[in-house]
């Protein structure tokens, strides 16, 4: 019997993808890539060394991650995303800064996570401006629900950190509300965190500032 799909998460947008992001796609995906299998995947095998595995969920234009992974050269980054512009634009990055410490999968996060990483491989994972689905109606497609935050959590080691940020305040009280439901995670802060340094402001981020946007971090802990 086939296996059930749930709600996606994303849709597909038709978003028009630049020369310089498909030549670097279909160049270097290849090198920086890893193919979706439904089966488990040997993260250090992946990066070729032994270090701490940090999960990066809808990377956007991986602005973000490849700061993040250039910061912190002891980490491996494993990126989901399912744009191409967006994965595109991260290797175009890899590239030109000569990161070392990413690896992609353009895949749905879900299959990923449920398939392909094995119980307590991750020591970190962050999901950072996810769709805010922002119609009542679809509501019911934003990523972070109970459901799929006990399949995330199963897959961090104990002691692992799980950090979202968004700047729609009613997503941010439903991130909080859910993960501080879930009983293997402790919340750090009293709340909402301030933003870690480890997590770099984005340009759209600045620019949400000036105008008078906030930005919600979580940040919880798995025991």
């Amino acid at each position: 019997m086939p296996e059930q799909r749930g709600i996606r998460s994303f849709v597909l947008r038709q978003g028009r993808v630049s020369n310089a992001q498909r030549r670097a796609h279909d160049e270097l995906l290849p090198i920086h890539g890893i193919p979706y299998a439904a089966q488990a995947l040997d993260l250090d095998s992946a990066f070729g060394r032994e270090a701490p595995k940090i999960l990066e969920i809808g990377f956007g234009m991986g602005e973000t991650t490849a700061a993040i992974a250039q910061a912190h050269p002891e980490n491996d980054y494993l990126g989901i995303e399912v744009h191409t512009p967006g994965v595109g634009a991260l290797l175009k990055l890899i590239d030109e800064l000569s990161i070392t410490n990413v690896r992609i999968v353009q895949h749905d996060a879900v299959e990923v996570l449920r398939h392909m990483l094995a119980p307590e491989s991750l020591s970190g994972a962050h999901i950072f401006f996810p769709d805010p689905w922002p119609k009542k109606r679809h509501h019911k497609r934003r990523l972070i629900q109970p459901d799929f935050v006990a399949l995330l959590v199963s897959r961090l080691k104990p002691g692992a950190h799980l950090h979202a940020a968004t700047d729609w305040e009613d997503y941010a009280l439903q991130i909080l509300a859910v993960l501080s439901t879930e009983p293997a995670l402790a919340n750090t802060a009293n709340g909402f965190a301030e933003r870690p340094a480890t997590r770099p402001e984005t340009k759209f981020e600045r620019r949400g500032v000036k105008l008078g946007h906030k930005v919600w971090d979580v940040v919880f802990r798995k025991s």
